[in-house]
């Protein structure tokens, strides 16, 4: 497991976020990472998509993804 610098209003946001989704700070910064990888790999899914992507696979690990990409 590795540290990720982030500036202390992104944080702020994610610990806000994760309060309101029920997630921990980590669960939600994760969720968010995961998100953003399948937005930038389908750029021509909408969030519901991506959400639905995600969700249908949650054991699914970030090289995982990649793999099915490529």
């Amino acid at each position: 497991m590795g540290i990720v610098k982030i500036s202390d209003e992104l944080h702020e946001e994610i610990r806000h976020a994760s309060a309101v989704m029920g997630r921990s700070i980590n669960g939600q910064a994760e969720f968010w990472i995961k998100i953003g990888l399948l937005a930038e790999l389908y750029p021509d899914l909408t969030y519901p998509q991506l959400t639905r992507k995600l969700l249908a696979h949650p054991e699914l690990t970030i090289r995982e993804v990649l793999d099915d990409v490529s």
